[in-house]
């Protein structure tokens, strides 16, 4: 059996060979040397590293490592003069894959390192350029340190900006506001950069601001009651009544955004900061410029600008208007709105009835420019009384109603001449206005420009033979067609009414006549002046004689009612009808009663 080997003895062994020729000195040199190329690096961090070489497919850099790191040639399309010995910056992702490879990326080193910057920009209330690379909802995306941030477009001047296109792809001087780096959002504004220059500018002005003053200044923004104009930092009001001395509805008939104008301090709140601004103010006012020859009497055109309830305005030249009143636009009396006649933009002719340059007042009219029908020379024999007439119904009241028979000839026809028989309580029971009326004459007063009128006229008064038929003493039959505590009105012949008292309603049995019953009645007074009949069915069967009674007052045009039912408030029966049937009603009592119905 051999012998064990003896143990290895290190100590024993020669130290000649590799690095036998160093001293302990020199080894511990350059030990110390060889330590000094090595770092201490930790993944997830940003590190400089110099290229040591550049394949097809990498680039090679030292980060002072135990080994190289590798980055893709495609991180590095942004330097296109790449060269061996160029220092970059990367970040380690891992110190050692499973080859045992250094892995390094240039391009999250660029995101971290932005991302520093951007930081450092807030913190230190930096400005950065950056380029607009496109435009999104609400403004505009900015690039900076290669991160996209976000530029409102309220933030983009301190004016409106309406197009932001034309800001796509210029550099622009931002500051950042704004940083969530949950969702890795930046925001940035340019106006802070504005405002900043503008404040200054902004206090100058201010200072030196006094009524009367002319300033320049640039449309910012537009409304329906005037525009907003940037003097320079500090906004003024231009109302619309203050931007030309013609009327206009809209500013935008004249100024439009962004145009550059000349304005004038109206007036100025150091308290509030409101500056009331003016733009006719700087031209001389139109009246000035009117002309001598409009006198009162003249005749002038224009146009329609505005027209209200009490009549229209008409622009005789921008600035200068005149007020045709209602009452002026035609002699018809029943032209109550100026919009049935006239409307916005008509161009009129029209005579200046006043006219008062220092108060700047003119009053037109219409209607002088036709002959008032009231002076004509035949008025007077053309509505002579008697004369015969058709109108159109103008307008109804309670007492009566207005016919036009011609433009600027109006005439009243009253409730009471509308018919013979029936008891109208109102016009609107036997007309509408839009209707066409006959009347006849009854009254011309052309000095007060005034015509009574009548329809009931037309015809023969029935009541003169009512007087012959329906004599005291006389039965005729009769239909009840209202009744009360007091009696019941009793429909006759020819659609006329009477009165029957409640205890002229006894019947021979005892009962009480009813509405809707047809019986005798016995004529027991009549009296045509006051259009009045009163019945009794009693008499009829009890043999009385007719009631004696003496004749009531004669009321001129009273409604025809009973002595006995002065307060009723029973309905009026219908009319006759064509009351032109009632000309010979003596002789054709049958036949005109047929007529009528």
């Amino acid at each position: 059996m051999k012998n064990a080997p003896e143990a290895f003895d290190w100590d024993k062994v020669s130290t000649k060979g590799f690095g036998s020729g160093y001293s302990q000195e020199e080894i511990d040199k350059l030990s110390a040397m060889y330590e000094g190329t090595l770092h201490e690096i930790a993944e997830k961090e940003v590190v400089q590293g110099t290229v040591v070489g550049i394949t097809d497919k990498d680039v090679i850099l030292n980060i002072g490592f135990k080994s190289d790191g590798l980055v893709p040639l495609a991180e590095f399309r942004d330097l296109e003069d790449l060269k061996v010995g160029d220092v970059v910056d990367v970040y380690i992702e891992d110190q050692e894959d499973a080859n045992g490879q250094l892995i390094l990326s240039r391009r999250k080193a660029r995101v971290v390192k932005a991302w520093e910057n951007i930081q450092k920009a807030l913190d230190n209330d930096t400005i950065i350029e950056g380029v607009v690379k496109r435009r999104t909802k609400g403004g505009l995306i900015v690039d900076i340190f290669g991160v996209e941030a976000f530029l409102p477009g309220s933030q983009i001047d301190v004016k409106p900006i309406r197009d932001f296109d034309i800001y796509v792809g210029k550099k622009m001087e931002v500051k950042v506001v704004k940083i969530n780096y949950t969702n890795d959002n930046v925001v940035v504004s340019h106006k802070v950069l504005i405002e900043k220059d503008l404040e200054a500018q902004k206090v100058e002005i201010l200072n030196n601001l006094e009524k009367g003053q002319v300033l320049e200044g640039v449309i910012k923004n537009m409304t329906n009651f005037g525009v907003f104009i940037d003097l320079g930092g500090v906004d003024g009001l231009l109302h619309i009544t203050d931007i030309s001395w013609g009327r206009i509805s809209h500013p935008e008939e004249v100024l439009k955004l962004d145009q550059k104008v000349n304005v004038v301090v109206l007036d100025f709140d150091e308290d509030k900061k409101r500056i009331s601004l003016g733009m006719k103010q700087l031209t001389q006012h139109p009246w000035a410029s009117l002309g001598e020859d409009i006198q009162v009497g003249s005749r002038v055109k224009g146009r329609i600008v505005n027209v209200a309830d009490y009549g229209a305005f008409l622009e005789v030249m921008p600035g200068v208007e005149g007020l045709i009143h209602v009452s002026e636009m035609s002699w018809s009396q029943h032209l109550r709105n100026p919009q049935e006649f006239i409307k916005v933009g008509d161009e009129l002719e029209a005579v200046v009835l006043t006219l008062d340059r220092e108060e700047r007042k003119m009053s037109l009219g219409i209607k002088q420019l036709t002959e008032d029908p009231w002076t004509k020379q035949d008025v007077l024999t053309k509505y002579a009384v008697g004369t015969k007439h058709n109108g159109l119904v103008r307008n109804l009241t309670n007492f009566g109603l207005f016919i036009e028979l011609e433009e600027g000839i109006d005439g009243l026809v009253h409730v009471s001449d509308l018919s013979w028989t029936r008891k109208i309580k109102h016009p609107s029971e036997f007309v509408k206005v839009g209707d066409r009326l006959d009347v006849v004459v009854l009254e011309l007063d052309a000095e007060n420009r005034r015509l009574a009128l009548g329809h009931k006229q037309l015809e023969e008064n029935p009541w003169d033979t009512f007087e012959t038929i329906f004599t005291q003493g006389s039965v005729h039959k009769g239909t009840i067609v209202a009744k009360n505590d007091k009696g019941a009105n009793v429909e006759l012949q020819y659609g006329i009414e009477g009165f029957a008292s409640a205890k002229n309603l006894v019947k021979e049995d005892g009962s009480n006549a009813e509405v809707g019953e047809s019986l005798d009645f016995k004529v027991n007074e009549f009296s045509k002046d006051d259009k009045r009949i009163i019945l009794s069915h009693t008499a009829t069967f009890s043999g009385e004689t007719a009631e004696k009674k003496k004749p009531a007052p004669k009321k001129k045009d009273a409604p025809a009612e009973s002595a006995d039912n002065k307060t009723s408030n029973e309905p009026a029966s219908s009319s006759l009808g064509d009351n032109s049937a009632l000309a010979a009603l003596k002789e054709q009592m049958q036949e005109n009663q047929k007529k009528a119905e």
